[in-house]
């Protein structure tokens, strides 16, 4: 703070306007009168003057009869000018409160005459004054330095202090308020602008703070005679903070005395939270009757006493708090109760599972605190009607069971098929009641009820089922897929052959080649089959996602538009992974589509790639299907539409979409859960209505071996997007073995290689190669053969093949993937083609194969 000498109030300046009040309102009149004067006499001398003379006079006549008039009924005076600022000023030095205004960096403008009778005088000013009453009071010192920070900052605040006044120091409790207020405008020491200025106000609290002493003073006299009761008393907060507790209370959870309120541990430590939570609905509850429980708490040695509480809410309000009167089943002597007794009510307050017991009108006569939660969400159940607790979230369905269940057991009928109803404010529970008859006693329970908690059950069987549908629809899928491949290898394949004999200025060149896109956008469709049974081919790499990310941003920005702002943000030193590149691009490509699909006005696109430690990854261990370690995040978020809980559900279903007709086929997601899943990665979606969508990727990280190569280029995908299949030269020479049991694609591809120069066997199964490969022993430079056959396959093939010759080049032509047969033949010195494919990849596979 920053003292200088305190200014005075000064008198506010003359105001024109107000100038006939006063002394100072003689002069101007003064000088219109001897001006009137001069005129008159000018006048009077010319001789011309008289009628005006005679006017000017009349109306001089009337003002003063005016100014009589105005004089003597108050409406004007004479006198000396009162300025409001000194009236300011003076009321101030008057109070008895000190008061100060300062600038908002604590140079003050004025003190009145209380701040030097209250404070004393300082050479330094007031607040060095102030701030010497409050030196040795570590407390308020810190309450003047939050004050300062308050009027620097323009915020109201307020402090009690103690202050040490006098040559005595005496000690007095003082209240410091601080309130900013802006100056008048033109008053300030920067001309126009209006200043922030700070108001300081002192009040003498001491008689106050006395009163609360002597309260709490009475109050803790009240609350110590609690301490020799027999029984334990607890009076708890609102938020379920333990304000006080008896000697009593303490002795029975294991604490010496004050040892509790010395911890200041809330009830929720003692009674664990669903028991508070029951606690506060019961001090809630009108009848008195339902505000007394039998419940376990936990001594400071873990081990538990049995109490019998009364609640009772404080001012009959229970968001004020409550009060606990417990007594200690196992010790007083209060209650008649045997030790078996004592043991079966234990064991039916601690059961894990709701217990309640019927009375002969339905009516749940007793139950215990797992009941109350599971049922009611923790509010008391006693003398309520089993079918009104039990249905009051149920469906309409379960509640006709309920009553149906209810009446056989009550009506003594046993055997009763357990009910599944729901529970919870949102319905999200799932609970099974066991109701059970009890044998007629007089005045006895006449039922039991028995709730267990089948919510995760059921979420596991949901689960379960529908990993089995999506597990059925996948091999379901890839059977159809492998079948299509070979169709549309021929499709595609004689429509090559067709194009090479066909010019563009002929008329059947277009229809042959709309023959041949329909083809293609069928092979895509079987892709996204493929990748969502997880049976899509893939020719497995090892290489870095964020070098994979960084060279699609090009393709990516061409895809979402001028309007998406979309970025990349990769980690360095990313871990390696893996998996199909060339997937993997699908997998990314796909997912930012539909980020741009979701907004068509635009907005933000990210796509991140980061290493998840495995300790960052245990964070997702609750999570279904996630098995913690170490992996690569792929995450790509949008600020677009976001997503509702039903769709979220159903995202990664085959042929699911919420894209118009002819818009989206609904395998995009389906293809990527597929894609992911078979590279032993695990994908979560998060989204949020109105906010947008995010898709994490997870990876497993891969340990390169010493032996092992990392890919540096590009993936096949990206290679293609930026140049397309150089088909200059696909010619070439040698003798080739065919061998594919359908007879249009072998057809197809003997002719697609003759074309380019080879000379070519074809077999129709492994068996009939055998034979041909013996009969051209050493005449075979190559053999392309197709993997599932009847009779022997390609793998079985293949093993014989290399018996004979082991140099033999081999090329495998596959719908299905090929990691299962490279695992289980134990090599992998072969090429392979995915189907389906056209002639020139064909002849360039073979072109390729040849010459190494």
């Amino acid at each position: 703070m920053k003292d200088r000498e305190a200014l005075r109030i000064d008198a506010a300046p003359i105001d024109p306007l107000n100038s006939a009040e006063g002394f100072g309102g003689f002069l101007p009149m003064i000088i219109i009168a001897a001006a009137g004067g001069a005129v008159l006499f000018g006048l009077l001398a010319s001789g011309s003057g008289e009628p005006l003379l005679l006017t000017v006079i009349a109306l001089l006549a009337m003002f003063g009869t005016f100014m009589l008039f105005a004089f003597a009924a108050g409406h004007l005076r004479f006198g000396a000018r009162v300025v409001p600022g000194d009236l300011l000023k003076a009321a101030m030095d008057a109070g008895d409160e000190p008061q100060i205004i300062a600038e908002a960096d604590g140079t003050i403008l004025y003190a009145n005459a209380a701040v030097e009778t209250v404070l004393g005088p300082h050479e330094a000013g007031p607040f060095s004054a102030l701030e010497a009453s409050l030196s040795g009071d570590a407390a308020g010192t810190q309450a003047f330095f939050r004050l300062t920070r308050a009027a620097e900052r323009g915020e109201t605040r307020r402090e009690d202090v103690r202050l040490r006044l006098g040559a005595g120091r005496k000690s007095s409790w003082a209240r410091i308020m601080v309130r900013p207020f802006s100056s008048p405008e033109g008053v300030s020491d920067f001309g126009s602008r209006r200043q922030r200025l700070v108001s300081w106000h002192i009040t003498d609290v001491t008689s106050e703070k006395s009163r609360e002493a002597q309260h709490i003073d009475r109050l803790e006299a009240s609350l110590a005679a609690f301490d020799a009761m027999p029984a334990g008393f607890m009076w708890v907060s609102a938020d379920g903070a333990i304000v006080y507790v008896n000697a009593a209370f303490e002795h029975w959870l294991g604490y010496p005395s004050g040892g509790l309120r010395a911890r200041s541990l809330g009830l929720a430590e003692l009674a664990g939270g669903e028991g508070l939570r029951l606690l506060k609905h019961m001090a809630a509850v009108q009848d008195a009757d339902q505000r007394i429980i039998d419940l376990d708490l936990t001594r400071q040695d873990g081990r538990i006493v049995a109490l019998t509480l009364l609640v009772e809410p404080i001012g009959e309000q229970a968001e004020q708090g409550f009060t606990i009167t417990a007594i200690n089943r196992q010790t007083t002597g209060l209650v008649d109760r045997g030790q078996q007794d004592v043991r079966a009510s234990q064991f039916f307050q601690s059961a894990p599972f709701g217990i309640a017991a019927l009375d002969a009108e339905g009516r749940i006569a007793n139950c215990n605190t797992a009941f109350m939660r599971m049922v009611l969400d923790g509010k008391p159940a006693q003398d309520v009607l089993a079918a009104e607790a039990l249905g009051r979230t149920a469906e309409s369905e379960e509640r006709v069971l309920i009553d149906a269940g209810l009446g056989e057991a009550l009506a003594g009928r046993g055997n009763i098929q357990p009910i599944e109803i729901t529970a919870g404010e949102n319905k999200q529970f799932t609970r099974r009641i066991y109701m059970s008859p009890l044998a007629a006693v007089q005045g006895g329970a006449a039922a039991a009820l028995y709730v267990m908690d089948a919510t995760e059950q059921k979420a596991l069987e949901g689960r379960v089922a529908q990993a089995q549908k999506m597990e059925a629809v996948g091999n379901l899928a890839g059977g159809i897929a492998h079948d299509f491949n070979n169709v549309l290898t021929a499709i595609i394949g004689f429509s090559d052959l067709l194009l090479q004999t066909h010019r563009p200025s002929d008329p059947a060149y277009r229809d042959i080649k709309n023959i041949q896109s329909a083809a293609y956008r069928a092979a895509a469709l079987v892709k996204g089959l493929l990748g969502f049974s997880r049976k899509q081919t893939q020719q497995v790499s090892v290489f870095n996602v964020g070098d994979l990310a960084s060279d699609m941003m090009p393709v990516l920005k061409t895809q979402v538009g001028e309007k998406i702002d979309l970025k990349l943000q990769a980690e360095r030193d990313l871990w390696y992974v893996r998996a199909d590149s060339d997937q993997l691009y699908q997998v990314i490509l796909n997912l930012v589509r539909n980020a741009r699909d979701a907004m068509p006005n635009g907005g933000k696109l990210r796509v991140n790639t980061r290493n998840v430690s495995e300790r960052e990854s245990q964070k997702m261990r609750d999570v279904v299907g996630f098995a913690p370690g170490e992996y690569v995040l792929v995450e790509v978020a949008d600020t677009g539409t976001g997503m509702v809980p039903e769709v979220m559900a159903k995202i990664f279903e085959p042929f699911f979409t919420t894209k118009g007709v002819g818009k989206g086929t609904g395998l995009g997601l389906a293809s990527v859960y597929g894609i992911v899943k078979q590279s032993g990665g695990f994908i979560q979606p998060e989204s949020e209505v109105g906010k947008g969508t995010t898709f994490k990727v997870f990876l497993p990280r891969h340990f390169v071996e010493e032996s092992e190569d990392v890919a540096t280029s590009l993936s096949p995908a990206l290679i293609s997007t930026k140049k397309q299949l150089n088909a200059a030269d696909l010619t070439g020479t040698g003798r080739v073995l065919l061998v594919e049991d359908e007879v249009e694609v072998r057809q197809f591809a003997v002719r697609a290689l003759k074309r380019q120069g080879y000379q070519v066997i074809e077999a129709a199964d492994g068996l009939e190669a055998l034979d041909l490969m013996a009969e051209n022993e050493g005449k075979i430079d190559i053999v392309v053969s197709d993997v599932v056959m009847p009779e022997m396959d390609g793998p079985a093939l293949f093993k014989e093949l290399r018996k004979r010759n082991p140099s033999i080049k081999v090329i495998f032509v596959s719908g299905y993937p090929n990691e299962a047969f490279r695992e289980s033949m134990g090599s992998d010195d072969f090429a392979f083609l995915p189907k389906p494919f056209s002639l020139p990849q064909l002849a360039a596979k073979v072109k390729e194969e040849l010459a190494k």
